[in-house]
């Protein structure tokens, strides 16, 4: 991780996001436990992070919007937006005030969807692709060490001086990060306007990830894994209350366990990715986090400092999966919808899972849905496991066509051409050196196909089908249409 750290630009990049996940660890959690002790009620609790999750099913809208603007630029401006949401909190006073919290949560999670695609398209704007496990790694490593003093200090602060604190630390995170991020000096072009209908163009990340095979699989595994994991926001409340018989302030101290176990998974997530591969990474956060569930079934004190141990483990290294393969196969134009999609599709069967462990925590034994969340946990890693070898170490994904190579090959492209819009001729196996295979791209991956009467100089090889809608309106070399 040392190596992505001498990099000044990620270094400013990552001085403003440690401001902002200072904030976010001592303030939302915070608010689950204001809300807990203004109502006296688990499923209220358990309903603040459902409001936060919801607005997610509005993520391919906000994901359109990111590709519209250059990313350093959406980013500063979306922070501050951020600190202006968290102002009403100043106004909660009682139980009739907490439709405030709700409301601030919803608004928080728009927000925190448009942060995150943004912050996807930094880091593939500013970090290499080697170094970009190495990056999320860091980020991860860091929100989860957050864990082993931030829920402690939000809850010290709300005990000690009242809800106004919470607010109050949110403004100054998300303003300061605003500020750091200022520094930052990215050479970012502009991006091309839409030219096809805005429902074709918000759908064109949702299309991406269904159309790659490993994105595809591990958005799949991922949302069947949080289809019951969301459960826990509710259950931990009643494990805290009803097996321990502890305040609900107790879940700060076993969120810091989870820290510990987080800190781990960071340090060690870019090296599960470069051994086995972005999906198998996924695989094995999603796996981690089922014996840590099976073991919340016994309440008992020193058991549960144990079992949360594992479950902060393989969070990061699935985000570290995850986030790695979507900024390595998405290219930079549509990756704000990419990743706000991806966050979507897993993002609502979580915020369905918020919302029924809510229900289900007040008429089922809390032990018996924390068994059920293992088994589909373990059912979840098992299919991810499977499709392990889409993503191998090694393995070329798809060429990203605003990366064009430098050197002289670049120089010989015609205007307006870039390096993926080149079509390779066909090349007898004979031809090709046998220790050059492995880099060997197949040109089938390539995304377009150049129109010879817009780039007369680029010549079509003989005999290669033009696929459906090149040349037309809408071709991607013709300038005047989506590539997406």
């Amino acid at each position: 991780m040392r190596t992505v750290l001498r990099r000044p630009d990620f270094r400013r990049l990552f001085a403003g996001l440690v401001f902002s996940m200072t904030a976010e660890s001592i303030m939302l959690l915070a608010l689950a436990v204001w809300v807990k002790d203004l109502t006296d009620s688990d499923a209220m609790a358990g309903a603040t992070i459902f409001a936060m999750v919801a607005p997610m099913a509005l993520a391919p809208i906000v994901g359109w919007m990111v590709d519209r603007f250059r990313r350093r630029p959406f980013f500063i401006v979306t922070n501050l937006a951020t600190a202006v949401v968290l102002t009403p909190l100043f106004l909660v006073r009682d139980r009739n005030d907490v439709w405030i919290i709700y409301v601030v949560g919803g608004l928080y999670g728009l927000s925190y969807v448009a942060l995150g695609a943004t912050l996807n398209g930094l880091i593939k704007e500013i970090v290499p692709e080697d170094l970009m496990a190495q990056a999320n790694g860091v980020l991860q490593t860091v929100k989860q060490g957050l864990r082993l003093v931030g829920p402690l200090a939000g809850a010290a602060l709300y005990t000690g001086a009242g809800g106004w604190t919470l607010p109050t630390v949110g403004v100054f995170g998300f303003v300061a990060a605003a500020c750091a991020v200022s520094v930052l000096r990215i050479a970012e072009r502009s991006p091309e306007p839409a030219h096809l209908r805005w429902i074709t163009e918000v759908g064109a990340g949702l299309r991406h990830m269904v159309g790659e095979p490993a994105l595809r699989r591990a958005v799949v595994g991922a949302a069947l894994a949080v289809l019951v994991m969301g459960f826990s926001e509710s259950l931990i409340f009643a494990y805290v209350d009803q097996g321990l018989g502890r305040e609900p302030g107790f879940v700060g101290v076993l969120v810091t366990m989870q820290g510990i176990g987080g800190v781990l998974g960071g340090l060690l997530s870019p090296v599960v990715v470069r051994r086995f591969g972005e999906v198998a990474a996924l695989a094995v956060g999603v796996a981690v986090f089922a014996p840590g569930a099976l073991l919340l079934a016994y309440p008992t004190i020193w058991l549960a400092l144990v079992a949360l141990v594992p479950l902060g483990f393989g969070l990061p290294i699935a985000f570290v999966g995850l986030h790695t393969l979507i900024q390595r196969r998405t290219p930079a134009p549509v990756l704000g919808r990419v990743a706000a999609a991806s966050e979507a599709l897993i993002s609502g069967p979580q915020a369905i899972s918020i919302g029924t462990g809510a229900l289900l925590v007040g008429v089922l034994d809390y032990r018996l849905l924390f068994v059920v969340i293992a088994v589909v946990m373990t059912m979840a890693a098992g299919y991810l496991w499977a499709g392990r070898g889409l993503s191998a170490p090694g393995r070329v994904g798809p060429v990203d066509p605003d990366r064009t190579p430098a050197g002289p090959a670049a120089d010989v492209l015609a205007p307006g051409v870039g390096a993926a819009d080149v079509i390779l001729p066909d090349v007898p196996p004979s031809a090709v050196d046998p220790g050059d295979r492995a880099t060997t791209v197949d040109r089938t991956d390539l995304p377009s196909v150049v129109d010879p009467d817009d780039h007369p100089s680029v010549v079509e090889p003989a005999g290669l089908p033009t696929p459906a809608g090149a040349g037309t309106e809408a071709s991607p070399a013709s300038g005047s249409g989506s590539r997406w």
